[in-house]
């Protein structure tokens, strides 16, 4: 894939636009909530709904945001066993502090995420097509990115002890701000940017992948 000089371009990550006040709303399965504030607990159930301009805070064990609709969204301090938002499309989310155990993004059409000073045990970005993605301060688990298709996407000062990028599809994907403890499949990082100290722990990975026995 051809790059420019310029490469790799950051992502173009903006607030979300939130009005100053906000009406309290439960969740809902199908609900339409404009300007909303939720304040979670327990399970929340907002599959296929639709969120405008909305915060959300709380404790949950699941957080269901499944086939969602989500603009100018603000997650602050959520705690989640579980938040999946398969195949939800996703216009300026923003996820800050809080702690998630399984935050599932398969499938997923993304434009705009932030997260910041966030703790994921495994984060699925499985098949997800997502633009303008900055992820900072954050310790995740695992990474999984198989048959994804990332562009502009940035790590900075971020923890991982596994990503899997087995397919995945980069354009201006920058890993640099990423210390991951293993790659699954090195020979898949096409189109993304590392340090020379990252190539280096990775060159036994590049020569398997290649079929070049090394020993010393």
């Amino acid at each position: 894939m051809a790059r420019t000089t310029d490469s790799p371009v950051a992502p173009r990550v903006s607030p979300p636009d939130l009005p100053d006040d906000l009406d309290d709303a439960e969740p809902r399965r199908g609900a339409e909530l404009i300007a909303a504030r939720l304040d979670l607990a327990g399970s929340a159930d907002l599959a296929h709904s639709s969120l405008e301009q909305c915060v959300l805070t709380g404790d949950v064990e699941t957080l269901d945001l499944t086939g969602a609709t989500l603009l100018d969204v603000d997650m602050r301090d959520v705690r989640a066993a579980s938040a999946p938002l398969r195949n939800a499309s996703v216009r300026r989310l923003r996820i800050t502090g809080g702690r998630i155990g399984t935050l599932d993004l398969s499938g997923a059409r993304i434009d705009e995420l932030e997260l910041r000073d966030v703790r994921i045990d495994y984060l699925n970005l499985g098949g997800a097509k997502a633009a303008d993605v900055l992820i900072s301060a954050s310790m995740i688990r695992t990474l999984d990115m198989p048959q994804a298709e990332l562009t502009r996407v940035a790590f900075d000062d971020c923890r991982s002890d596994e990503v899997d990028p087995r397919g995945l599809r980069a354009t201006d994907v920058d890993l640099r701000g990423l210390d991951a403890i293993a790659f699954t499949d090195a020979n898949s990082l096409r189109g993304t940017t590392l340090t020379t100290f990252q190539v280096q722990q990775l060159a036994p990975v590049f020569a398997a992948g290649v079929g070049i026995q090394v020993r010393d």
